[in-house]
């Protein structure tokens, strides 16, 4: 009897000894910090590279790994968690997570000298989700954000000024580079540029006056809106689509004599009547074919795309019933 007792007493106590062995196993991990296998300043360079290379989501990924695992300065963090908002913002057009991290620098770091930064930054991701009331109540709240709401300059020499707001070169450059190529290519000249900037800085006048006066909630501004992002979004897919299927590097120049001797026609010298006059050779005429190949290569890829999404989704026209 007492050893049949004193056998339950060891397993018990055998019992309490696993528990406590297990307890601390389970509270020692939940204490390890995970992301630590990496030095800080490794993790940061990686994040880094990530961000160079235009892996934007990859680098956003990393960033918050850095913050959120690492033992950082209080300067650091607010610097890392701002970052991470302008990747949100400028790269990956995420305002509601942009305006999280912003609202974080803000809040949980309120000596950062970024504040004023911070405060702009709020009232474009809150106009740019359409939260205009919210916009304005940031700014009236907030004495100090009146300087910071002067659209961002970008680096060179100031070349117009609005008021108080400066019109960088960086300004101006970086809208020409917006424009389409073939436009680009006519602004070459001083006086072409000073044109440009004319045009630039009314633009931004009216747009102003526009917005003051809330033509930004006008029934048919924001139907003219909805119809230019359909039309932003379709041109993006288009693009996205038909440079995946057609690539320049999968067509050799053997590709592109082939198609000019099948339509020689099409590049002969004709007379008044139409009569050929002479038929250049594919070496005088190479680069004209090499258009006209991609062009009729990217007008097929589109026919498939089409074709293809009006077999998805089961188009049925009724041409029976046009008059």
């Amino acid at each position: 009897m007492m050893h049949s007792m004193m056998m339950k007493f060891s397993e018990r106590k055998a019992l309490f000894v696993i528990f406590i062995v297990s307890m601390t196993l389970i509270f020692s991990s939940c204490n390890e910090r995970p992301g630590k296998a990496i030095p800080a300043e490794k993790k940061r360079e990686i994040a880094n590279v990530l961000y160079n290379q235009q892996l934007f989501k990859q680098s956003v990924k990393e960033y918050i790994d850095y913050l959120n695992h690492y033992d950082l300065e209080v300067k650091e963090q607010a610097n890392i968690a701002y970052m991470i908002g302008n990747i949100y913002f400028e790269r990956l057009q995420d305002y509601e997570n942009a305006l999280a991290y912003y609202l974080r620098v803000k809040h949980l770091y309120p000596e950062s000298t970024l504040q004023q930064d911070v405060s702009r930054k709020i009232v474009e991701c809150l106009e740019r989700m359409e939260r205009s009331l919210d916009a304005r109540q940031v700014i009236e709240e907030s004495a100090s954000l009146d300087e910071s709401q002067k659209p961002q300059s970008r680096p060179g020499d100031v070349i117009a000024q609005i008021g108080d707001r400066e019109i960088t070169s960086g300004d101006l450059q970086y809208e020409m580079n917006r424009l389409p190529r073939y436009v680009q290519e006519q602004i070459q000249t001083r006086e072409q540029k000073v044109e440009f900037l004319r045009s630039y800085i009314v633009q931004e006048l009216l747009y102003d006056s526009a917005k003051r006066r809330g033509l930004d909630k006008d029934k048919e501004v924001r139907e003219g809106l909805l119809q230019a992002e359909k039309s932003l979004m379709t041109q993006k897919l288009l693009q996205e689509e038909i440079e995946k299927e057609v690539n320049p590097e999968h067509y050799s120049n053997a590709d592109v004599e082939l198609y000019y001797k099948a339509n020689k026609e099409d590049y002969a010298e004709k007379d008044d009547q139409g009569n050929v006059k002479r038929t250049p050779p594919f070496s005088e005429v190479q680069e004209q074919v090499a258009q006209d190949f991609m062009q009729k290569k990217q007008q097929e890829a589109y026919q498939r795309l089409v074709d293809r999404l009006m077999k998805a989704e089961n188009v049925r026209i009724y041409e029976s019933k046009f008059q």
